[in-house]
């Protein structure tokens, strides 16, 4: 498992927020890219389903991030999301996430964002002991429960698809 300069920051920063928050966990950092469910299930050895794959939005009128952590064989139906927020969304590009989070896309974690970020949880994720969600990388993982997710993130469940 190799390390990267900048794969160091982010990731520290999401490790140093999981110790913070008390949740005892070791980030897997992989030399293959995790970017994507399939890639990240693979990688670990788990079902795509046991992902926590984080999918970033606009929200139009209040231009904030909103955050939807999702089960990674389930799409997010935005006009659920739309009704859960009071607000239209869009589709954010590389350089909003990258400013709203301080992540690039395919490694947005859960926790550590250097802005505030609405959050909101898939509901399916509840059925599984254990979920992985990025760790701040498109290489880094770590394994937590759904009620670690839910602690940890202070997001609204809701069902996604």
């Amino acid at each position: 498992m190799a390390i990267g300069t900048e794969s160091r920051g982010s990731v520290g920063r999401v490790r140093e927020t999981l110790a913070r928050l008390g949740l005892e966990t070791e980030i897997k950092e992989f030399d293959a890219s995790t970017r994507t469910s399939a890639d990240a299930a693979a990688a670990i050895g788990c079902t795509v389903a046991q992902i926590a794959k984080s999918v970033i939005f606009r929200a139009k009128n209040a231009n904030q991030p909103v955050l939807v952590i999702a089960s990674g064989v389930n799409r997010v139906d935005e006009r659920k999301l739309e009704a859960a927020i009071g607000d239209k969304i869009g589709r954010a590009d590389a350089d909003f996430v990258r400013a709203a989070t301080g992540f690039a896309i395919g490694g947005v974690a859960p926790v550590g964002h250097t802005g505030p970020v609405r959050i909101f949880i898939d509901q399916d994720l509840d059925q599984f002991d254990e979920i992985w969600a990025a760790a701040g990388s498109p290489n880094a993982v770590f394994r937590l429960t759904p009620a670690d997710l839910r602690r940890v993130t202070g997001g609204q469940v809701i069902a996604v698809k």
